[in-house]
């Protein structure tokens, strides 16, 4: 019987592109009980399932022998930080990052190519800044000497060449002991020597000085990339004053536990998430939610970590500790989706693994064939070899994917979108389907006045007679009626009820102000008091909408009609609107009543199956893909898991179920309907994103490789080629960190 895997999670110092990752990939998958490994550049970090124990010393050696910084982390049972267990091969630099907790050391000395920035510090203050700056002095110092010193020139050239060449080799030598020989690495560096041996050592020089700018660009890009990650995670405060003795006391927000009460002022961010039990005040979400209008919350409603209290003070009682909040959840679910591949991403991988090899096959045959054959001189063709080996490097092509993607993935998570991965994201541009659950899902959740009908008295007069009767029920009929009573823009004072009780299965009566008053169901209200038969007609029109009609009588006289019903998110129409605009096709699966769901789908506009288990859910979802539709199921609730998992894609909606949650493939954090049709645009946005980056990759690739066997681009134009292009897939991936949708 196989055994099941056990992961075991590090941080990875120094990491900035696809190459890097791949080479970390390659290099661990060598050692014994390694079964898979996922590595994530933008989240620093890589993920080692195996099957029994695994040696952490050699996962930690392998990995810093190819010159970055690593260390293990595990989940502390007290908080939010992990435990961390270093290792480098050589000297080390401690970095800090994130939280203020060290998890990342740096190899030092020159060697170290890949080094970055600690929190805080600018990025040309890193190792690799001072190695690209070191390489470029030193460079335009032979520039000089050869000026000045002629005899000179291409000794000064060639040790101006090995400052920024020794650690490109050594890491190519690494790279190759741990089973990457052809690394974009490697093909520099032969291509350096190479250049040396046909004395165009300056153009050598100048080639690895460009390819140290690259570099550097790249890591500077995938730093801005990570920093739209952590950049959530520093919305939470440090800091949260909690109810003590009577008194406050400041104590770090990590340590908060469920259960606590604290205290915010105006003004201060809202350190964890919990439900407010004292006070009320308009709650900036949009650094969370990105709306611009904030809410008016008071006892008893949810606040988020991250969110600002703009007038009132609050007391909240914390319902999640720092490591379970919303901004820790979306941080984890991001990371860990980060190191899901999509399916481009992978095809990318394992072109690029024929394509190295390729194109120092073509190299060698350009600097043979046309000597051998045609007699050309092999000065000239081994030089226009060296340049396709430069022009080849895989780096643009490599990078242009998993850097849509990490963006993609980063900006849903800003806007609430989150995805379990490249794939699903990549999955949404297909979707042509997408099943709503009801409750919850495209509705509230909760019942709400929808009409008030008064019959002899005024309508405020109504609610305060029915509110009487209610106070102190948690029905959820009782708590609408209550909610619409004090409501904030007109709250209507409530007299007191006396004898009030209630009638198992017809309603509550009571006492108020010495005036008998039921409030109840249609049936029960008749045995009470005459209905007249424009009343009845006025019942049986608001039964039709699928709202729940309770009727009040006041001493024997029917003296109003109170109408709720669990009503549309402010956003469903204009969601299921987008979602047709984009061409897929909107269908309500729900378990309630077919009139209650009729008239909810008929006042949204989509199509309803109603009276649904579980299990019709699920089969129904089948159907549609028997139908040739890929289908998303976007869902709330434990009954809406089979579907969930059976779906091609599964949403689960806002504050959904954990079950909901853990089955599906993408969340949508503030519960907007809207925010589906934006997940299909965000997935569209990524996908042509990562189509103009492989066009630009290969484009230039192709135009520069017809010109340098034509001779008309040399050396330099071919580094020029491959960093630039790089350059631009980069800044074009990062173009997404700015969508809007």
């Amino acid at each position: 019987m196989t055994s099941p895997l056990t992961q075991t999670r590090f941080k990875i110092g120094g990491m900035d592109c696809a190459s890097c990752a791949a080479k970390i990939d390659t290099a661990v998958r060598r050692l014994d009980g390694v079964a898979d490994v996922s590595v994530s550049v933008t989240g620093a970090s890589m993920t080692v399932s195996h099957g029994g124990p695994l040696n952490d010393d050699k996962v930690l050696r392998q990995v810093a022998r190819l010159g970055y910084g690593i260390v293990k982390a595990e989940a502390r049972t007290d908080g939010p930080e992990t435990r961390a267990h270093d290792y480098a091969a050589h000297d080390h630099e401690g970095h800090d990052h994130g939280g203020g907790q060290q998890i990342t050391k740096e190899a030092a000395g020159s060697s170290h190519l890949h080094s970055h920035p600690a929190p805080g510090q600018a990025w040309w203050r890193t190792r690799r800044a001072a190695l690209t700056l070191a390489c470029a002095a030193a460079v335009l110092a032979a520039y000089g000497i050869g000026h000045l010193f002629p005899s000179a020139e291409r000794w000064a050239f060639l040790a101006a060449l090995l400052v920024g060449l020794v650690p490109i080799a050594r890491r190519a030598l690494m790279a190759a002991l741990a089973g990457t020989p052809f690394s974009i690495e490697m093909l520099m560096t032969i291509a350096a020597a190479g250049a040396v041996m046909i004395n165009a050592t300056e153009e050598a020089a100048a080639v690895v000085v460009l390819f140290l700018i690259g570099e550097l660009l790249e890591g500077v890009a995938a730093g801005r990339a990570r920093a739209s990650i952590q950049g959530l995670a520093d919305l939470v405060p440090k800091t949260a004053l909690v109810e003590r003795g009577g008194g406050t006391v400041e104590v770090p927000a990590e340590q908060l536990a469920v259960g606590h009460v604290i205290v915010v002022r105006p003004g201060d961010r809202i350190p964890a998430d919990g439900e407010i039990v004292e006070g009320s005040s308009d709650i900036d979400e949009a650094p969370v939610t990105g709306e611009s209008t904030p809410k008016r919350k008071g006892v008893a409603e949810p606040v988020f970590a991250g969110t600002i209290n703009s007038d009132g003070v609050l007391k909240v009682r914390v319902t999640a500790a720092a490591s379970d909040n919303t901004i820790a959840r979306v941080v984890r679910l991001v990371e860990e989706a980060q190191e899901a591949k999509a399916p481009t991403e992978r095809f990318i991988d394992r072109f690029s693994r024929y394509y190295t090899p390729g194109v120092l096959a073509v190299g060698a045959l350009v600097a043979v064939l046309p000597p051998l054959i045609a007699g050309g001189d092999w000065s000239e063709w081994i030089y226009k070899s060296l340049a396709i080996l430069l022009i080849g490097c895989p780096c643009a092509l490599v990078i242009s994917t998993p850097a849509a993607i990490a963006a993609g993935l980063a900006t849903g998570a800003r806007r609430g979108l989150l995805m379990k991965g490249g794939a699903v994201l990549e999955g949404f541009r297909r979707i042509t389907a997408v099943a709503f659950d009801k409750t919850g899902t495209l509705t509230a959740g909760k019942p709400a006045i929808t009409d008030i009908v008064a019959y002899g008295r005024d309508e405020r007069s109504v609610l305060a007679l029915a509110a009487a009767l209610e106070q102190g029920s948690s029905h959820p009929l009782a708590v609408a009626i209550l909610d619409r009573a004090s409501a904030a823009k007109a709250p209507v004072p409530v007299p007191p009820a006396l004898a009030a009780r209630a009638i198992s299965g017809k309603g509550v009566e009571g006492s108020v102000g010495g005036v008998a008053v039921f409030l109840g169901s249609g049936p029960a209200a008749g045995e009470r008091a005459d209905i007249t038969e424009a009343q009845r007609l006025a019942i049986d029109s608001l039964n039709g909408q699928g709202k729940t009609v309770s009727v009040l009588v006041a001493d024997g006289v029917v003296a109003g009609l109170i109408a709720m019903r669990d009503e549309p998110r402010p956003d469903a129409a204009a969601g299921i609107a987008a979602l047709k605009a984009e061409g897929i096709r909107a269908v309500m699966l729900t378990g309630d009543n077919r009139r209650t769901a009729q008239a909810i789908a008929a006042s949204l506009g989509i199509e309803a199956r109603t009276e649904l288990l579980p299990q019709d859910k699920q089969r129904i979802v089948g159907e549609l893909q028997r139908e040739g539709l890929k289908v998303a199921k976007v869902g709330d609730g434990i009954n809406d898991a089979p579907a969930l998992a059976a779906a091609d894609i599964g949403i689960a909606m806002g504050g959904g179920t954990d079950v909901a949650l853990e089955t599906a493939d993408a969340a949508i954090l503030h519960g907007r309907v809207l925010d589906v049709a934006r997940m299909v645009r965000l997935s569209r946005a990524v996908m042509a994103n990562i189509g103009q980056n492989i066009t630009v990759a290969l484009g230039l690739k192709a135009v520069f490789l017809v010109t340098t066997i034509s001779g008309i681009t040399g050396l330099w134009p071919a580094i020029l080629a491959d960093t630039g292009a790089t350059v631009l897939v980069t800044a074009n991936a990062m173009r997404l960190l700015r969508w809007r949708g």
